[in-house]
């Protein structure tokens, strides 16, 4: 049995399971339906796809040693992530009339097809800047000594993918599971509030945080 693999199973399944700008994306789509849920949980896998592909070639090496393209990165990410944020703080604008305020229908505002809900979560992912220094500080760590790097290097990356298509998908089927209460508008406004304040204090942090080293 390779412990070192079944070590870096249960470090791959706390990073992506941590709670961030994904985890948010997904939960407040999900809000809006099921299937907007699941192409964002997918979308946001297609990101990590992108990450590890660039962590396997090597290239993600090159943008943590240009300062100047790693703040691009930053920047672009921070925005879209501030964007989301602000439009959901926005969406809690409209108002919750009285006879609709114990329906069962969602409050949020839904995305216009699943396509524009994968483009949010690759999106999400793909333009967080701390990913390629998370993979290339954590792959590194599990590939044994003698061993070639390439393979062990693709095989650690498939599984940070196969993970993250098992967990968002999860957290977006429960939410809809969860749907008859937590789409109740008022309830859903309060989620979506809450997810708005998230991303935006997170788009901040990126935006307005020192490079990092």
């Amino acid at each position: 049995m390779d412990a070192q693999l079944l070590a870096f199973v249960a470090v791959a399944a706390g990073m992506v399971a941590l709670p961030g700008a994904d985890f948010t994306v997904v939960v407040r789509n999900a809000l809006a339906s099921r299937q907007s849920g699941l192409a964002t949980a997918v979308g946001v896998a297609g990101g990590l796809l992108v990450h590890t592909a660039l962590a396997v070639a090597g290239l993600a090496a090159v943008l943590v040693t240009m300062p100047v393209l790693f703040r691009t990165v930053q920047l672009l990410g921070g925005a879209y992530v501030l964007y989301l944020g602000l439009s959901g703080l926005y969406a809690m604008r409209r108002p919750v009339t009285a006879g609709a305020a114990d329906e069962e229908e969602p409050a949020g505002r839904a995305p216009s097809g699943p396509g524009r809900s994968l483009r949010q979560g690759f999106l999400t992912n793909a333009l967080n800047p701390k990913a390629p220094v998370l993979f290339l500080s954590l792959l590194p760590q599990f590939v044994p000594d003698g061993q070639a790097p390439l393979p062990r290097t693709l095989l650690l990356a498939s599984v940070v993918v196969l993970l993250a298509l098992v967990w968002f998908p999860a957290v977006a089927l429960l939410v809809d599971h969860l749907g008859r209460w937590l789409r109740r508008p008022r309830t859903a406004r309060a989620i979506e509030g809450g997810s708005g304040a998230a991303l935006t204090a997170l788009g901040l942090v990126l935006v307005t945080g020192p490079l990092l080293n």
